[in-house]
Protein backbone atom coordinates (compact mmCIF):
# COMPACT_ATOMS: atom_id res chain seq x y z
CA UNK A 1 0.00 0.00 0.00
CA UNK A 2 2.89 2.32 0.91
CA UNK A 3 4.62 1.50 -2.16
CA UNK A 4 1.02 2.15 -4.31
CA UNK A 5 0.79 5.81 -2.54
CA UNK A 6 4.70 6.81 -3.14
CA UNK A 7 4.10 5.92 -6.82
CA UNK A 8 1.13 8.63 -6.97
CA UNK A 9 2.53 11.10 -5.34
CA UNK A 10 5.74 11.03 -7.97
CA UNK A 11 3.20 10.55 -10.84
CA UNK A 12 1.70 13.19 -9.57
CA UNK A 13 4.95 15.47 -9.25
CA UNK A 14 5.98 14.91 -12.14
CA UNK A 15 2.44 15.75 -13.73
CA UNK A 16 2.83 19.11 -11.90
CA UNK A 17 6.02 20.06 -13.01
CA UNK A 18 4.69 19.29 -16.47
CA UNK A 19 1.84 21.36 -16.32
CA UNK A 20 3.91 24.37 -14.51
CA UNK A 21 6.31 23.80 -17.89
CA UNK A 22 3.10 24.27 -20.56
CA UNK A 23 2.57 27.93 -18.51
CA UNK A 24 6.25 28.48 -19.34
CA UNK A 25 7.96 27.95 -16.73
CA UNK A 26 11.64 26.60 -16.63
CA UNK A 27 13.14 25.83 -14.60
CA UNK A 28 10.65 24.00 -12.08
CA UNK A 29 11.61 22.10 -9.12
CA UNK A 30 9.75 20.61 -6.17
CA UNK A 31 10.74 21.30 -1.95
CA UNK A 32 9.30 19.71 1.00
CA UNK A 33 8.61 21.49 4.48
CA UNK A 34 10.59 22.25 6.40
CA UNK A 35 13.74 21.66 3.94
CA UNK A 36 17.63 21.30 4.33
CA UNK A 37 19.26 22.50 7.20
CA UNK A 38 20.77 25.09 4.99
CA UNK A 39 17.23 26.21 4.64
CA UNK A 40 17.59 27.51 8.40
CA UNK A 41 20.92 28.89 7.68
CA UNK A 42 19.32 31.02 5.10
CA UNK A 43 16.37 31.90 7.69
CA UNK A 44 19.48 32.91 10.55
CA UNK A 45 21.12 35.03 8.00
CA UNK A 46 18.14 36.59 6.88
CA UNK A 47 17.38 37.79 10.97
CA UNK A 48 21.04 39.07 10.55
CA UNK A 49 20.51 41.04 7.72
CA UNK A 50 17.40 42.54 9.22
CA UNK A 51 19.55 43.58 12.60
CA UNK A 52 22.57 45.07 10.61
CA UNK A 53 19.48 47.40 9.35
CA UNK A 54 20.23 46.32 5.45
CA UNK A 55 16.71 46.45 5.17
CA UNK A 56 16.93 50.41 4.78
CA UNK A 57 12.89 51.58 4.92
CA UNK A 58 12.07 48.37 3.30
CA UNK A 59 10.05 46.99 6.84
CA UNK A 60 8.63 44.93 5.82
CA UNK A 61 10.82 42.45 5.21
CA UNK A 62 10.58 41.89 8.98
CA UNK A 63 7.00 39.95 8.84
CA UNK A 64 7.52 37.12 11.25
CA UNK A 65 5.68 35.12 8.33
CA UNK A 66 8.77 35.23 5.95
CA UNK A 67 10.56 32.83 8.62
CA UNK A 68 7.81 30.43 9.14
CA UNK A 69 6.04 29.39 5.48
CA UNK A 70 3.91 27.14 7.60
CA UNK A 71 2.08 30.59 8.68
CA UNK A 72 1.62 31.36 4.72
CA UNK A 73 -0.80 27.78 4.32
CA UNK A 74 -2.13 25.44 6.94
CA UNK A 75 -1.02 21.91 6.70
CA UNK A 76 1.72 22.82 4.26
CA UNK A 77 3.94 20.19 3.45
CA UNK A 78 5.37 21.24 -0.37
CA UNK A 79 6.68 23.62 -2.42
CA UNK A 80 6.61 24.25 -6.00
CA UNK A 81 8.92 26.63 -6.94
CA UNK A 82 9.26 28.11 -10.78
CA UNK A 83 11.12 30.29 -13.01
CA UNK A 84 10.25 32.66 -15.69
CA UNK A 85 12.86 33.62 -18.05
CA UNK A 86 12.89 37.39 -18.84
CA UNK A 87 16.31 37.73 -20.89
CA UNK A 88 15.50 39.01 -24.37
CA UNK A 89 17.39 39.80 -27.90
CA UNK A 90 16.34 43.34 -27.47
CA UNK A 91 18.85 46.27 -26.35
CA UNK A 92 18.91 50.06 -25.44
CA UNK A 93 20.02 52.03 -27.63
CA UNK A 94 23.23 54.05 -27.05
CA UNK A 95 22.97 57.13 -24.87
CA UNK A 96 19.92 55.92 -23.48
CA UNK A 97 18.91 56.11 -19.57
CA UNK A 98 18.55 52.18 -18.44
CA UNK A 99 15.95 50.57 -16.94
CA UNK A 100 16.18 47.47 -14.87
CA UNK A 101 15.16 44.09 -17.51
CA UNK A 102 13.36 42.59 -15.27
CA UNK A 103 11.07 45.75 -15.56
CA UNK A 104 10.66 45.83 -19.29
CA UNK A 105 7.17 44.17 -19.87
CA UNK A 106 4.53 43.27 -17.65
CA UNK A 107 4.15 43.13 -14.28
CA UNK A 108 5.55 39.80 -13.34
CA UNK A 109 3.85 40.04 -10.06
CA UNK A 110 0.48 39.60 -11.95
CA UNK A 111 1.85 37.71 -14.91
CA UNK A 112 3.41 35.04 -12.02
CA UNK A 113 0.47 34.99 -9.94
CA UNK A 114 -1.89 34.42 -12.86
CA UNK A 115 0.20 31.35 -14.20
CA UNK A 116 0.57 29.91 -10.58
CA UNK A 117 -3.25 30.22 -10.00
CA UNK A 118 -3.84 28.42 -13.30
CA UNK A 119 -1.06 25.78 -12.00
CA UNK A 120 -3.42 25.38 -8.66
CA UNK A 121 -6.85 25.21 -10.26
CA UNK A 122 -4.94 22.34 -12.13
CA UNK A 123 -4.00 20.48 -8.77
CA UNK A 124 -7.18 20.77 -7.04
CA UNK A 125 -8.87 18.61 -9.97
CA UNK A 126 -6.27 16.35 -9.21
CA UNK A 127 -6.24 16.37 -5.46
CA UNK A 128 -9.48 17.99 -4.72
CA UNK A 129 -8.98 18.09 -0.97
CA UNK A 130 -6.02 19.76 -1.32
CA UNK A 131 -5.44 23.26 -0.57
CA UNK A 132 -2.91 25.75 -1.97
CA UNK A 133 -1.28 29.27 -2.31
CA UNK A 134 0.18 30.88 -4.89
CA UNK A 135 3.25 33.08 -3.84
CA UNK A 136 4.95 35.82 -5.60
CA UNK A 137 7.89 38.21 -4.18
CA UNK A 138 5.67 40.45 -2.75
CA UNK A 139 4.32 37.39 -0.41
CA UNK A 140 5.77 37.07 3.11
CA UNK A 141 8.34 34.10 1.91
CA UNK A 142 12.36 33.74 1.83
CA UNK A 143 11.11 33.21 -1.95
CA UNK A 144 14.57 32.76 -3.32
CA UNK A 145 16.08 30.35 -0.31
CA UNK A 146 12.70 27.61 -1.46
CA UNK A 147 13.42 28.15 -5.02
CA UNK A 148 17.75 27.18 -4.13
CA UNK A 149 16.11 24.14 -2.11
CA UNK A 150 13.77 23.10 -5.09
CA UNK A 151 16.90 23.39 -7.35
CA UNK A 152 16.29 26.01 -9.66
CA UNK A 153 19.37 27.18 -8.97
CA UNK A 154 21.56 28.95 -6.24
CA UNK A 155 21.45 32.36 -4.31
CA UNK A 156 24.61 34.53 -5.88
CA UNK A 157 26.71 36.65 -3.95
CA UNK A 158 24.76 39.11 -5.41
CA UNK A 159 21.74 37.71 -3.52
CA UNK A 160 20.29 36.67 -7.19
CA UNK A 161 19.12 33.21 -8.13
CA UNK A 162 21.49 31.45 -10.12
CA UNK A 163 20.81 28.63 -13.01
CA UNK A 164 23.64 26.98 -14.61
CA UNK A 165 22.36 27.15 -17.95
CA UNK A 166 20.01 30.25 -17.78
CA UNK A 167 21.87 32.80 -15.75
CA UNK A 168 19.94 35.07 -13.39
CA UNK A 169 17.28 36.58 -15.95
CA UNK A 170 14.12 35.10 -14.28
CA UNK A 171 11.53 36.02 -12.03
CA UNK A 172 10.52 33.51 -9.62
CA UNK A 173 7.25 32.26 -7.99
CA UNK A 174 6.23 29.30 -5.83
CA UNK A 175 2.88 27.53 -5.52
CA UNK A 176 2.35 25.94 -1.59
CA UNK A 177 0.52 23.16 -1.13
CA UNK A 178 -0.84 20.51 1.43
CA UNK A 179 -0.18 17.72 -0.81
CA UNK A 180 2.81 15.55 -0.41
CA UNK A 181 5.09 15.87 -3.61
CA UNK A 182 8.60 14.64 -4.52
CA UNK A 183 11.69 16.84 -3.78
CA UNK A 184 13.90 17.79 -6.29
CA UNK A 185 17.78 17.96 -4.69
CA UNK A 186 18.75 21.65 -3.58
CA UNK A 187 21.39 23.72 -5.55
CA UNK A 188 24.81 23.49 -5.19
CA UNK A 189 26.47 26.69 -5.37
CA UNK A 190 29.10 27.56 -8.39
CA UNK A 191 30.06 31.10 -7.37
CA UNK A 192 33.66 29.91 -5.90
CA UNK A 193 35.91 32.62 -5.79
CA UNK A 194 34.46 35.00 -8.00
CA UNK A 195 34.22 38.35 -6.92
CA UNK A 196 32.73 40.07 -10.34
CA UNK A 197 29.34 41.49 -8.87
CA UNK A 198 31.05 42.71 -5.42
CA UNK A 199 33.74 44.36 -7.73
CA UNK A 200 31.21 46.10 -10.18
CA UNK A 201 28.81 47.18 -7.83
CA UNK A 202 29.55 51.12 -8.38
CA UNK A 203 28.66 51.95 -4.16
CA UNK A 204 29.77 48.96 -2.54
CA UNK A 205 26.54 47.87 -1.54
CA UNK A 206 27.19 44.13 -1.57
CA UNK A 207 28.86 44.30 1.45
CA UNK A 208 30.57 40.73 1.87
CA UNK A 209 29.15 37.73 -0.37
CA UNK A 210 25.36 36.97 -0.15
CA UNK A 211 24.98 40.58 1.98
CA UNK A 212 23.41 43.56 0.21
CA UNK A 213 22.54 46.72 1.43
CA UNK A 214 19.58 48.05 0.52
CA UNK A 215 20.80 51.69 2.01
CA UNK A 216 23.60 51.70 -0.63
CA UNK A 217 21.81 50.02 -3.41
CA UNK A 218 20.95 51.43 -6.66
CA UNK A 219 18.19 49.47 -7.22
CA UNK A 220 16.14 50.36 -3.71
CA UNK A 221 17.60 54.45 -4.02
CA UNK A 222 15.66 54.35 -7.93
CA UNK A 223 12.81 52.87 -6.86
CA UNK A 224 11.55 52.55 -2.90
CA UNK A 225 13.69 55.84 -1.46
CA UNK A 226 10.93 58.77 -1.44
CA UNK A 227 12.85 61.43 -0.64
CA UNK A 228 12.71 64.70 -2.47
CA UNK A 229 16.71 64.34 -3.84
CA UNK A 230 18.82 61.07 -3.96
CA UNK A 231 21.90 60.84 -1.35
CA UNK A 232 24.45 62.51 -3.53
CA UNK A 233 26.76 59.20 -2.98
CA UNK A 234 24.02 57.90 -4.99
CA UNK A 235 23.47 60.55 -7.14
CA UNK A 236 27.56 60.07 -8.07
CA UNK A 237 27.52 56.42 -8.92
CA UNK A 238 23.70 56.23 -10.59
CA UNK A 239 25.02 56.45 -14.27
CA UNK A 240 22.48 55.82 -16.55
CA UNK A 241 20.09 54.20 -14.25
CA UNK A 242 16.57 55.25 -13.44
CA UNK A 243 14.52 52.64 -12.30
CA UNK A 244 16.82 49.29 -10.68
CA UNK A 245 20.12 48.48 -11.81
CA UNK A 246 21.27 45.26 -13.35
CA UNK A 247 24.92 45.95 -12.80
CA UNK A 248 25.51 43.09 -10.94
CA UNK A 249 23.92 40.70 -12.99
CA UNK A 250 25.75 42.10 -16.33
CA UNK A 251 29.11 41.38 -15.14
CA UNK A 252 28.28 37.71 -13.70
CA UNK A 253 30.24 35.17 -15.48
CA UNK A 254 26.90 32.89 -15.71
CA UNK A 255 25.41 35.54 -17.29
CA UNK A 256 28.39 35.71 -20.08
CA UNK A 257 27.19 32.21 -21.35
CA UNK A 258 25.17 31.72 -24.57
CA UNK A 259 21.32 32.24 -22.60
CA UNK A 260 18.22 31.26 -23.98
CA UNK A 261 15.86 34.12 -24.82
CA UNK A 262 12.41 34.31 -23.88
CA UNK A 263 9.92 34.74 -27.26
CA UNK A 264 7.52 34.76 -24.28
CA UNK A 265 4.90 38.23 -25.08
CA UNK A 266 4.63 38.98 -21.68
CA UNK A 267 8.27 39.65 -21.00
CA UNK A 268 8.88 41.52 -24.22
CA UNK A 269 9.78 45.38 -23.80
CA UNK A 270 7.80 48.42 -24.22
CA UNK A 271 9.70 50.17 -27.14
CA UNK A 272 10.14 53.46 -25.58
CA UNK A 273 11.92 52.16 -22.57
CA UNK A 274 14.53 51.04 -24.66
CA UNK A 275 15.11 54.47 -26.58
CA UNK A 276 14.78 56.66 -23.02
CA UNK A 277 16.08 60.35 -22.67
CA UNK A 278 16.25 62.56 -19.55
CA UNK A 279 13.97 65.50 -21.73
CA UNK A 280 11.43 62.57 -22.49
CA UNK A 281 11.27 62.07 -18.23
CA UNK A 282 11.22 65.43 -17.58
CA UNK A 283 8.26 65.86 -20.06
CA UNK A 284 6.23 63.37 -17.89
CA UNK A 285 2.59 64.32 -16.39
CA UNK A 286 0.37 61.98 -14.54
CA UNK A 287 -1.28 61.21 -18.03
CA UNK A 288 1.68 60.08 -19.98
CA UNK A 289 3.10 58.23 -16.41
CA UNK A 290 -0.25 56.35 -16.35
CA UNK A 291 0.09 55.49 -20.29
CA UNK A 292 3.68 54.55 -20.23
CA UNK A 293 3.35 51.95 -17.06
CA UNK A 294 0.15 51.12 -16.96
CA UNK A 295 0.46 46.92 -16.16
CA UNK A 296 4.08 47.62 -15.53
CA UNK A 297 5.68 46.72 -12.39
CA UNK A 298 7.58 49.61 -12.50
CA UNK A 299 4.13 51.70 -11.81
CA UNK A 300 5.97 51.77 -7.87
CA UNK A 301 8.23 54.30 -9.06
CA UNK A 302 5.80 57.83 -9.11
CA UNK A 303 6.26 60.36 -12.10
CA UNK A 304 7.89 62.60 -9.81
CA UNK A 305 10.44 59.77 -8.69
CA UNK A 306 11.21 59.41 -12.16
CA UNK A 307 11.61 62.96 -13.13
CA UNK A 308 14.42 63.07 -9.58
CA UNK A 309 16.18 59.76 -10.89
CA UNK A 310 16.53 61.20 -14.81
CA UNK A 311 17.63 64.30 -13.32
CA UNK A 312 20.37 62.93 -11.57
CA UNK A 313 21.11 60.08 -14.30
CA UNK A 314 24.51 60.30 -16.40
CA UNK A 315 23.35 58.88 -20.04
CA UNK A 316 26.06 55.64 -21.01
CA UNK A 317 26.78 55.16 -24.58
CA UNK A 318 27.90 51.41 -23.94
CA UNK A 319 24.78 49.03 -24.45
CA UNK A 320 23.75 46.28 -22.48
CA UNK A 321 24.44 43.04 -22.10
Amino acid sequence: MQGHVTDQQTRLSQALKRRAAEEGFNPVGIARIPGSPRLQLRTEALQRWLDHGHQADMAWMAAPRRRDPTLLLEGLTSVLAVGLNYFVKDQPSPGSLKVARYGWGRDYHRVVDQRLRRIGRWLSEQRPECGWRACVDAAPLLDKAWAEEAGLGWIGKNSNLIHPQRGSWMVIGHLLTTEPLDADPPARSLCGRCTACMDACPTDAIREPFVVDARRCLAFHTIENRAEALPESIRAALGPWVAGCDICQDVCPWNHRTLPHSNDPDVQPRPWLLNLHRNDVQHWDDKVWDQNLRGSALRRIKPWMWRRNAAAAQPDPTPTL
